[in-house]
């Protein structure tokens, strides 16, 4: 049994521009990082382990924020973790994306998993990745707590998987910046227990929150 607390960096300037981030490393902003410390104190006292990370600044910052505060705990480094590639698209605003890519972005909106992004991954290249990464985090961290630290995307497809539903589930998923999962490991399969709790935020304000 392994406890994997999989949670979403804070909020960057490009989160909160509705700005396509991808592999672009984007600070957090001041508010993401009132963020990420809540994260540290909402997982006090769930005798995390280890918190691991995808290598993107954004990442790193919230796991360094968090795992400070819970007394600096172990933080490594997991390139497949990293945000999707998103080519073309990365560096753009939304709404300048839906023009200039109208057909694939009706495509990515309605069947995800059919979208290669322009110069980037598709989201099956991504979901191998990542999915390999979770369940070698899983077996190395047997009977104990872990905590993950990564990407909006990222994260809807580990949850997606987790629940068997596949990439039609991926926007039935929400994730908030700083948002908190919870899924428990057996072998390989995972049972999910909580998605994209945000009660840890709610004194910094549930309006600066964001699932973009």
């Amino acid at each position: 049994m392994v406890s994997i607390y999989l949670v979403r960096h804070g909020r960057t300037l490009w989160n909160k521009e509705e700005v396509f981030r991808g592999q672009a490393d984007i600070p957090l902003d001041d508010y993401g990082r009132q963020q990420a410390a809540a994260v540290g104190e909402a997982l006090t006292g769930k005798g995390i382990h280890a918190m691991v990370t995808s290598p993107l600044g954004r990442a790193v910052e919230t796991a360094t924020i968090a795992g400070g505060i819970l007394g600096g705990v172990p933080i490594l480094h997991e390139p497949r973790l990293t945000d999707v590639d998103y080519g073309e698209w990365q560096g753009l605003p939304h709404e300048e994306v839906k023009v200039r890519y109208p057909q694939l972005y009706q495509t990515w909106i309605g069947n995800p998993g059919d979208v290669t992004f322009p110069g980037g991954e598709s989201l099956r290249q991504v979901a191998q990745r990542c999915w390999e990464a979770l369940l070698g985090i899983s077996n190395t961290y047997s009977g104990c707590s872990v905590a993950i630290v990564s990407h909006r995307v990222i994260n809807k497809i580990l949850l997606a998987q987790a629940l068997r539903a596949g990439f039609q589930a991926f926007w039935k998923v929400r994730q908030d910046t700083a948002c908190i999962n919870l899924m428990v490991a057996e072998r390989d399969s995972f049972v999910v227990h909580s998605i994209n709790d945000t009660c840890h935020l709610r004194k910094l304000g549930a309006g600066d929150r964001t699932d973009f």
